[in-house]
């Protein structure tokens, strides 16, 4: 069931922790949607910006949600443990 938890990546498109971050999401294999939040305008920015804040109330990225879980930043051996264990 660990598998079928919705991923979702809120990130910045000039954040280098950010393409880190979808670049290990692709090596394990994984299928996520993501949002670049400084791309968005209007209202989508907004709705972007409040439910990263709803989850990480510091506002920051990258902000990884896997399924009730929220991985806030480059964590690269958190995020492993998190596919290997539970995700696959």
């Amino acid at each position: 069931m660990g598998n079928k938890a919705k991923v979702m990546l809120y990130a910045l498109s000039t954040c280098i922790w950010c393409r880190k971050t979808r670049a290990l999401l692709d090596s394990l294999g994984v299928k996520y949607d993501y949002t670049y939040v400084d791309l968005l305008e209007g209202q989508a920015r907004t709705d972007a910006e409040a439910e990263v804040e709803k989850h990480n109330p510091a506002g920051s990225y990258p902000t990884l949600l896997v399924g009730g879980k929220c991985i806030v930043g480059f964590k690269e051996d958190e995020i492993k443990e998190e596919f290997s264990n539970g995700g696959k």
